[in-house]
């Protein structure tokens, strides 16, 4: 007996309009432990097999109404019934009619008058042949089911394989470059106060010189006129004011540089969340600029008081650059199609806000921008890896994907995209604290 016979019994639908033919096979049917239903014409075999669901049908081929091909033909047309196996009962033994009803979707054919045991012998192998293909397919669907798993699983490996891969090549160039720019910076700015009182010591000797010796020889005259003493005089001091602001501008993007790229793979750590706002800001600054072509993009910053919260800042900060780069990239997009004084009218704006949610002990930062937004169907897929909108070689796909991961899988938060056609997108995050 099989599996499924040992849970419960099979059930045989017999349709015959013959009386002694459904007796007799009724009888052997429960003969073998299985469960008889008889129906007496086509349409109530279709009734029958829709609500009862027989595991295996025979049909007799002669019926007044509706015949056994038709009753076939609309048991195979219908969704509910089709893969029930259907086995043809006939005295008709010409082999078209057996062919056509092979054609029709019957799985075999029993030619009457008939033998009981062969009846039964075509249904258990019908039968069994039936459970196979049901436990096959059962089989397949959980294959299929386990692989699609896998490959997510692959899918999410690789992408916290590229995630690590990048985040440390990111910090090992930033971090080398960093270390190169502090060293001259801090040459340079050590030098400039000294420069700054020499070049000062200098020009009080000129002016002495001037007021001891008010009438210079005629080469001191000439020298004096060649280099425009008065306007040296005056200019040398802004010169040194200028080079301390690009010192100091310097000391800030090495600062910057080593914010956003701590360090901290390994554990999570104290950050306050508007640093790494700021320092990715301040990387993306030459981005931000205006140029002939558009004026410069506004930063609008509403920072609520945020407590430090535990988390990965490398990687949070890796998150603020893709989705404040992506904004960006938008905006260039969209204003290749408008002049300067368009956009001015509507400046190019970011803002960001961030803020405690009490109730949920979160704190939620929020990137908008007023750029072209995104159709729902793109919104759909942001998230997923290696979807891009971008052209060849201008993206990969894994930026959002990427930070998907480290809000949701790296910190147990929540990452959502709102975004409207020709309105502007915003994205939304909240981290525990």
């Amino acid at each position: 007996m099989m599996t499924n016979s040992l849970l419960k019994p099979m059930h045989i639908l017999l349709v015959d309009d013959n009386p002694n033919n459904l007796k007799v096979l009724s009888e052997a049917i429960q003969g073998c432990g299985w469960k008889a239903l008889m129906a007496t014409d086509g349409e109530s075999a279709i009734e029958q097999t829709e609500y009862a669901h027989p595991d295996l049908i025979l049909l007799d081929v002669m019926m007044p109404g509706l015949d056994g091909f038709e009753t076939c033909r609309r048991l195979k047309a219908n969704p509910v019934t089709q893969n029930t196996p259907v086995i043809f009962m006939t005295a008709l033994s010409d082999a078209t009619d057996k062919v056509k009803g092979l054609e029709i979707g019957a799985v075999d054919y029993i030619t009457k008058p008939f033998q009981q045991e062969e009846v039964i012998a075509r249904l258990k192998l019908h039968l069994k042949i039936s459970h196979l293909t049901k436990t096959l397919e059962q089989r397949v669907q959980e294959r299929t089911a386990e692989l699609s798993q896998s490959l997510q699983q692959l899918k999410q490996t690789q992408l916290q394989l590229i995630q690590s891969e990048k985040m440390s090549t990111l910090g090992q160039l930033v971090a080398g470059i960093g270390h190169e720019i502090n060293n001259p910076v801090g040459f340079i700015g050590g030098n400039r106060s000294h420069i700054e009182q020499y070049v000062n010591d200098l020009l009080r000797l000129v002016h002495m010189y001037q007021q001891k010796l008010p009438h210079p020889d005629a080469d001191i005259a000439e020298l004096v006129e060649e280099i425009d003493l008065d306007y040296l005089t005056e200019d040398l001091p802004k010169l040194l004011a200028s080079m301390a602001q690009g010192i100091e501008r310097l000391k800030e993007i090495s600062l910057s540089l080593r914010t956003f790229a701590r360090s901290d793979m390994s554990s999570k750590v104290e950050y306050q969340i508007h640093e790494g706002i700021n320092s990715t800001l301040m990387l993306l600054k030459h981005r931000l600029k205006g140029n002939g072509d558009r004026p410069k993009i506004q930063v609008v910053t509403k920072y609520g008081e945020l407590p430090p919260i535990a988390c990965y800042p490398g990687q949070l900060n890796q998150v603020f650059m893709n989705i404040i780069a992506n904004a960006i990239d938008a905006f260039d997009d969209c204003d290749r199609n408008q002049c300067y004084q368009e956009i001015a009218a509507d400046p190019n704006t970011i803002t960001i806000v961030t803020s405690v949610e009490p109730s949920q002990d979160t704190v939620t930062i929020c990137i908008e921008d007023n750029g072209p937004g995104m159709i729902p169907e793109v919104q759909a897929r942001i998230f997923e890896p290696s979807f891009t909108t971008k052209p060849v070689g201008k993206g990969t796909g894994l930026g959002l994907a990427i930070s998907y991961q480290i809000i949701v899988d790296k910190h147990n938060g929540q990452i959502n995209c709102l975004s409207i056609p020709g309105k502007g997108t915003t994205f939304m995050m909240s981290l525990p604290i």
